[in-house]
Parts: C-alpha cells; sequence; structure tokens
C-alpha cells in the first residue's frame, strides 16, 4: 500500500493574538507529517494512508496533561469517535498519534485538536480542525480481535488465549484461504490453521485446531498479493502475540516449606555435585570446566553450612569437603594474602580474569572470607577434626593483607594488585555497591587492619553514597539511581546480618528493602514494554543475557529477568519473592528448572532461555532463602568477635 501512498496534503493556516511584549514563545502548530514524510500544504485532504501514525509539531514543549482531552479523532461517515494512543517526542514538541487498529479506506475523518491544548508555560493553542479522506485501492485488515489478548504498550500483543481465535475484519470483501496466510511458533515453526467465514466476506475467524503453547511468541501474518479468486489486491497483514500462561502448573503444586526445600536442596547440588573434584571450589559457571572462582566458592562454603543443617548431606561430608577445599586454598596463588578471581581448580594457579587483572582480587576474596569466617563458627571445636579447620581458617584469615591494598596508606581500598601489573587496574573499591563486606572484613582483621577513616573517606565518600530520593514511592537510603543491580542486596549480606545493622549513613535492613521493592516495582510499571514483566515476574541483577553478559537494573534493562534477583531478596519481601518463585517454578518451570536450580536468567520477549548456571547467582538463592528461613547465616557471622569489633570500630550498631 505504502508505493501507492499520496501525500498527505494540507493547507494550514496559523494565527495568533498576542500583546506587544510576551513573556514565553508562542504555541503554534508548524506542520504535519505522516510516517517519515512531511505534508506540503495543498488542498483537498485526500488519498491518506490507513496504517500510518500521525506527527504534530509545534513551536514549543507541550504541556502532556493537557493532551488527551484536547484531541479528538472522529470517523464522519458513521459518527463514531476512533480511538488512538499517543506519545511525544522532541521534548515534548512532536504529538504522534496513532489510531488503534487501521483506518477505514475511502473514509472521511476529522481530527479536531481543541483550545484547550496548552505549552509548558500555560501558552494556548488556538485550536484546528483538519478534515481528510482515506485512500480507497486495496483491501486491508481493518480491525482484528485476538481472543484473550493485551496490547502492551505497541509493542506487542500478550495474554492470547491458547485455544487460538483470531477474528479479522476487512475494508472489502475478500476470498480468504489458508493457503494465504501464516501461524508460526518462533521454536517450532509453522503451524495448521482453520480458517472460517463469518459474514459478508468482510469477517473471517482464524483459528489453530490443537490448543497453542504457553507463553510462548507467535506471528500471524497475511501475505500481500492479489488474490486469484477475486483479483483484489489485499494489503499484508502481520501481527505478533504472545500466549497466556497454562492454567495447569508445570509441576505438582508444594506447600511452600516443601519447596522452599527443594529450590534449596536442588540448587545446593550446583556447589555438592558440581564442584570441581579435586579442588572442591565452585566452578565459575557450568561451562567453566577446570576454571574456578575466589568469591563463588565463598558463597558454596556457606552452602555446605546449609546442606548439613538440612540434612542434604551429613555433616561428615561437609566437613570432609571443607578440608579439601581449606588445603587447596593454602597451596593456592595469593598476592599479600589475597587471592585471586579466578584460579585453576587443579593447580591453584591464577587465571586472569583480564589482561590487567592477573593478580589479588580485595572483593573476591572478601566474599571468599565471610563465607570461612561464617563457617568456622558453625564448626564444633570440641571436635579435633573440626578445631583443625578452625585453625586454617583462622590462620588464612590473619594472612589477608588488607592495609596493603590501601596502596601506601591512603584512606581508601583498592580493588586489584599484581606482582607485574601493580596498580594498574587503578580500581577504588568504593560505595555504594556490593562491597560493603571488605570494609568491614579490613577493618576487623586482627593483623592487617585499616582505620575507621578509610571506611568513612574511601566507601562512604564522607556521606555522598546517600540518597534519599523516592521511586516510584519508596525512598532509598544510600546508591545510585534506583539502586542498581539487586545484588548489592545481597553479596555483603550473606553473612552480614542487616535486620537491626545501622551507621550513621543508613539502616541496612531499610535499604536493602527499599531496593528490592524498586526494582519490583519498575517490573511492574515496565517502562519499556518487555514480555513477561510484572508482579509475578520480577527482578533485575547481574547474569547472562541473549548478547552476553550484564548487570541489569531499572538504569540498563534489557528484558532480562533473572530468578537469583528476587528469590535472594527473600527475607526482605518474603510475600512477593514467595509469588515470584511460584511463577518461576509452576508456570516456566518446564524451560527454566534444571538439574541444578533455575537456570540463570530469561527473557520472553526474545524467548530466551539461558543454558548456563553461575555460581555467584546460585549461590545467593541457597543462602537467603535459608537466612529467611532461620538466619542460619546470620547467626553465626556475627558470632565472630573480630567481626563484632570491626564493626563497632566503625560506628554500626547491630543490636
Amino acid at each position: 500500500m505504502r508505493s501507492r501512498i499520496l501525500l498527505f496534503l494540507s493547507s494550514l493556516i496559523f494565527w495568533s493574538c498576542q500583546p506587544e511584549e510576551t513573556a514565553f514563545p508562542v504555541l503554534e502548530l508548524t506542520n504535519i507529517t505522516i510516517g517519515e514524510m512531511e505534508i506540503q500544504g495543498i488542498e483537498p485532504l485526500t488519498g491518506i494512508p490507513v496504517d500510518q501514525a500521525i506527527h504534530l509539531h509545534f513551536t514549543i514543549p507541550l504541556a502532556l496533561k493537557s493532551v488527551p482531552e484536547n484531541l479528538e479523532l472522529t470517523d464522519m461517515d458513521s459518527g463514531k469517535e476512533v480511538p488512538f494512543n499517543t506519545n511525544f517526542l522532541d521534548g515534548s514538541q512532536t504529538i504522534r498519534l496513532l489510531p488503534v487498529g487501521l483506518l477505514k479506506a475511502g473514509t472521511t475523518y476529522k481530527l479536531e485538536i481543541h483550545p484547550g491544548l496548552t505549552g509548558v508555560n500555560g501558552q494556548v493553542y488556538a485550536g484546528k480542525e483538519l478534515v481528510f479522506t482515506t485512500l480507497f485501492g486495496a483491501v486491508s485488515v481493518q480491525s482484528f480481535v485476538l481472543q484473550g489478548a493485551d496490547h502492551l504498550g505497541g509493542r506487542n500483543w500478550v495474554g492470547a488465549a491458547l485455544d487460538f481465535q483470531l477474528d479479522l475484519h476487512f475494508s472489502g470483501k475478500v476470498v480468504l484461504k489458508e493457503e494465504y496466510i501464516q501461524l508460526e511458533e518462533k521454536e517450532e515453526g509453522q503451524l495448521p490453521v482453520q480458517v472460517i467465514h463469518v459474514k459478508d466476506s468482510l469477517h473471517y475467524q482464524i483459528r489453530s485446531p490443537e490448543p497453542l503453547k504457553d507463553l510462548r511468541q507467535f506471528t500471524f501474518s497475511l501475505s500481500e498479493d492479489q488474490h486469484p479468486d477475486t483479483g483484489i489486491d489485499v494489503e499484508g497483514f502481520e501481527l505478533t502475540f504472545y500466549t497466556e500462561p497454562a492454567a495447569e502448573p508445570k509441576f505438582p503444586v508444594l506447600d511452600e516449606n516443601a519447596l522452599l526445600d527443594k529450590v534449596q536442596s536442588q540448587t545446593f547440588r550446583y556447589f555438592w555435585d558440581f564442584a570441581h573434584p579435586v579442588s572442591g571450589m565452585a566452578r565459575e559457571r557450568s561451562s567453566s570446566g577446570d576454571l574456578v572462582t575466589t568469591g563463588g566458592s565463598g558463597f558454596g562454603i556457606m552452602a555446605l553450612m546449609v546442606g548439613m543443617e538440612r540434612g542434604f548431606i551429613s555433616r561428615e561430608q561437609g566437613v570432609s569437603r571443607l578440608s579439601k577445599i581449606l588445603d587447596f586454598l593454602q597451596g593456592a596463588d595469593r598476592f599479600h594474602g589475597v587471592w585471586p578471581h579466578w584460579m585453576n581448580g587443579n593447580t591453584g594457579k591464577t587465571i586472569p580474569f583480564s589482561t590487567l587483572d592477573n593478580g589479588g582480587d580485595l572483593v573476591e576474596t572478601a566474599l571468599l572470607m565471610q563465607g570461612l569466617l561464617t563457617i568456622s563458627s558453625y564448626l564444633d571445636g570440641s571436635r579435633i577434626e573440626e578445631k583443625l579447620l578452625q585453625d586454617q581458617i583462622t590462620q588464612l584469615w590473619e594472612e589477608v593483607e588488607w592495609d596493603w591494598y590501601t596502596r601506601g596508606g591512603q584512606n581508601r581500598l583498592f580493588w586489584h594488585w599484581s606482582p607485574d601489573q601493580e596498580w594498574a587496574m587503578d580500581l577504588p573499591v568504593s560505595g555504594y555497591n556490593e562491597a560493603l563486606i571488605v570494609y568491614i572484613l579490613a577493618a576487623a582483621s586482627p593483623t592487617h587492619p585499616i582505620e575507621a577513616e578509610v571506611y568513612h573517606e574511601g566507601w562512604a565518600r564522607n556521606g555522598t553514597i546517600q540518597n534519599g530520593q523516592s521511586y516510584n514511592g519508596f525512598i532509598l537510603p544510600l546508591g545510585q539511581e534506583r539502586g542498581g543491580p539487586l545484588f548489592f542486596a545481597h553479596y555483603s549480606f550473606l553473612g552480614l546480618d542487616p535486620r537491626n545493622l545501622v551507621d550513621r549513613y543508613a539502616g541496612y535492613w531499610e535499604q536493602n528493602r527499599m531496593h528490592s521493592l524498586i526494582n519490583r516495582a519498575h517490573c511492574i510499571q515496565n517502562p519499556q514494554s518487555y514480555v513477561g514483566y510484572g508482579a509475578e515476574s520480577w527482578g533485575l541483577t547481574a547474569s547472562d543475557n541473549p548478547e552476553g553478559y550484564a548487570a541489569h537494573s531499572p538504569t540498563r534493562d534489557l528484558g532480562v529477568i533473572t530468578p537469583t534477583a528476587a528469590l535472594s531478596s527473600m527475607p526482605y519481601t518474603p510475600r512477593e519473592s514467595m509469588e515470584a518463585l511460584k511463577y518461576f517454578y509452576y508456570r516456566l518451570g518446564d524451560r527454566l528448572w534444571g538439574e541444578m536450580g533455575f537456570l540463570d536468567a530469561f527473557d520472553l520477549t526474545k524467548q530466551w532461555f539461558a543454558t548456563d548456571y553461575l555460581a555467584i547467582d546460585q549461590g545467593p538463592i541457597v543462602l537467603m532463602i535459608e537466612n529467611y528461613r532461620t538466619g542460619l547465616l546470620w547467626n553465626h557471622f556475627m558470632q565472630n568477635k573480630d567481626i563484632q569489633s570491626g564493626l563497632e570500630k566503625l560506628d554500626f550498631t547491630y543490636e
């Protein structure tokens, strides 16, 4: 049809009465465009295409609230108002008006811009009427009804019934046959359809003989062609839509405690069954081979506690695995007591994280040490074997030279150092992010401590980590806009108990709860109209995505939901996280649930599901669910006398 479009022609005379001196520019309509084509201003207004947006360009930004009630589009042949959607471009100087469905071919319409339309500073537009007639020509889909579906922000149709039914209403009579149409599912390809004539060769119904799969993407298309039965040109039509969830859950329904048991036990397998066979350390991801990760192994060590406590493994099995890990850590590469981010699980030799990052990683070491100190408190010192493990942990703890990483006595810690690259990474550990635990451990060290000023200047930046802004009705005490990726609320708080933890900058329970609720509220609001977002399907954090890996957040939203985000916030948002757990398991479990728990992430818009599990995402699921249920990790970490001294040094209260 577009090849036969006649230009949308108009002749508009703009006038306004102004005082001799005016405080603000005048609000005028400068021009109109349709699609990418600018209107030239010649009457009569005929030959207007039925499928293009109308753009109204003004001299100054508009007061957005004045727009909806002051634009009116009427079908003059029937006298009925035509619904349309609007959005704003060019800093609110342009209105984009898109009718819902297609306009009727060969029909006269009137667009009214009422005098109530105003500019941002109250300038009033004089008002205008524009009458135009749409293009006669090929038959096209005039309107459609997709059973059960809702329109999602102009992007897609969602929630279509599994018993597929699409009603098509044409602008003229047409003989519609199955060979003219296709229904395709992204993974399975073309599906059979039935075409049912309803009325007057204007209304047809398309059905699928079998129910469609749930929560899948489908494309319906009608070929653009001259149909041989009538010789009539029929415009092409395409509709992308997503089906609703199935009525029946993917797995048998469990009570909530049994469901939590299942999630913890199956996710625990990542650290038990899939641990590196030589070192016992956690592999970075399920495709990492001999590459093991320091921080993720800290999570795995804490998971051993959950496994022993809940009977997933025996105490003897857990102690034996811990012994293997500690022997490996004692012989592995260290740089002033600090382990690298990645190591070879056979040899303990550094595997560079990047060209310059081939030495000690202070943040990864802190996450590992959090796990070691937590399990040390859990061990029974009256048992000889367990006392020896406690002594090994104490030795490793005391050998970490936290003060070395102040880079010559600066009032801040640095993330990396290596013998050949030295401080080339030049990355301070500065808040607010996931690294609060680094400063607490550094202050708590009995052998290489930092002074309190290093925390207040280096981490807290003398208070500038504070936020205090409201997002979606939730006030965020600390950090970046809308909180950042949700792992900020998890990694430091696997052992560090935030329930009553307060310093001069914030209360950390409130911080983490608000951060979680802001993250969820963003997914409910769904400003970019991604499929699969909502009150039950939320959580943006660092994870895999269809293009690789990224730290997802409300300000970097790529359409990817990561189960660990919502599930690891369960202590802060128990009801909301439980809703998410049930949705991930019962609604998406056939594609998201696997042998080691939930796969890393998914994107329903692109119909993408991760193929890997990641240690740093699986670990917090096991641990934070346990903290929600019993406080196990929090209770044991906070028993450590060094940690208590470090918190007091930094002026924390935690009782």
